[in-house]
């Protein structure tokens, strides 16, 4: 009496109660429903909160973009079970259907169904569609004039790489190779590359230069603005002037003032009026120096960092304006305002 029955069957009661326990901080627990397995917890999407189509706090990453560079990311990195996964739990795939089917064409060498298919991937700009057909074409009618198909290379040349109507100078290469195979040889690819057939992933790398980024993502580009980013923070470091100061990822780069000298070590005074110029010998052993009181000084620098007098080079008659050593730092060239040894009044030393 008072109570409601439940007229459900116990094994539906027991499915929509089992759930996992999850202990709190003040000692009671919590369940938490579960339906379906893990394995349908990755398979299905994540489901996002508000407006997430941008990340970031100036909302300027598109995150279907960074989803993708991440997975390509993965890729590269030989990690592709976790870009498979990826895909699968963001819902969102590395390349659309079509581009899938595209690369596979091309690697299995199915190029009349590869040319189809490039034609259906939407692209507007037609001379983007000539160039990639070309390379296609071209890989094409290597490999059957490497099959010894003579008149398949040759009509894949007359009806469909010249109706292309570009490269005119690269048809005139593939049209030798009918006529003399042994100058096919040194014609080669339209790379650096001199075989007559170049690898078919390295045609994908090819077509990567001239289908737009966002059909065909290319290599490395999570690595490009990784390095983009730190090159960045280096140029904007104030106090930044080493080369092999290391840089991390974990933090934004930043060099403190300690970078730069900033205590008097030790005064040179033998100069008796202003100096007017300095420079180290390349060997990092001497430093030069040029005053107003008409004369130039080496000093030597000893292992320590100390420096003293060497030389003093005295004989022009007016101040010495500049300095400058050789390559191989046996010479000193001083140059002043005028009459010296030559009417520019400048000395070798």
């Amino acid at each position: 009496m008072g109570g409601v029955e439940n007229d459900e069957p116990a094994s539906k009661r027991l499915k929509l109660v089992s759930g996992r326990s999850t202990g709190l901080s003040n000692g009671s627990s919590l369940t938490e429903p579960l339906v379906g397995s893990s394995r349908d917890l990755m398979a299905r999407p994540l489901q996002y909160e508000g407006d997430k189509e941008v990340l970031g706090s100036k909302g300027v990453i598109k995150r279907v973009e960074f989803v993708r560079i991440i997975g390509k990311a993965l890729q590269s990195l030989g990690y592709k079970k976790s870009c498979a996964y990826l895909e699968e739990e963001s819902g969102i795939p590395l390349h659309s259907s079509a581009v899938d089917l595209f690369m596979k064409q091309i690697l299995n060498g199915n190029w009349d169904e590869s040319v189809i298919t490039l034609h259906n991937l939407g692209l507007k700009d037609e001379n983007i569609v000539k160039s990639a057909s070309f390379l296609l074409l071209e890989q094409k009618f290597f490999e059957l004039l490497h099959g010894d198909k003579i008149m398949d290379a040759l009509k894949t040349i007359k009806t469909e790489i010249a109706p292309l109507c570009i490269n005119n100078g690269r048809l005139l290469e593939l049209s030798s190779c009918i006529v003399a195979a042994t100058h096919c040889d040194s014609v080669g690819s339209s790379n650096q590359d001199n075989g007559r057939i170049k690898p078919r992933s390295k045609l994908l790398e090819e077509l990567q230069k001239v289908l737009p980024p966002a059909v065909i993502m290319p290599e490395n580009r999570l690595e490009h603005l990784v390095e983009q980013a730190l090159t960045l923070q280096q140029d904007a470091c104030i106090f930044h002037n080493s080369l092999d100061k290391e840089m991390s990822l974990y933090s934004d780069h930043k060099c403190g003032r300690d970078q730069i000298p900033s205590r008097i070590l030790q005064i040179l005074e033998a100069h008796s009026d202003e100096v007017w110029f300095l420079q180290f010998s390349h060997n990092g052993k001497y430093l030069a120096s040029s005053s107003n009181d008409r004369s130039a000084i080496i000093w030597e620098i000893d292992e320590n960092g100390g420096v003293s007098l060497k030389h003093r080079l005295s004989g022009h008659q007016k101040p010495v304006s500049s300095v400058s050593w050789s390559p191989n730092d046996h010479q000193l060239l001083t140059c002043g305002d005028g009459g010296g040894c030559q009417a520019l009044g400048c000395f070798f030393w």
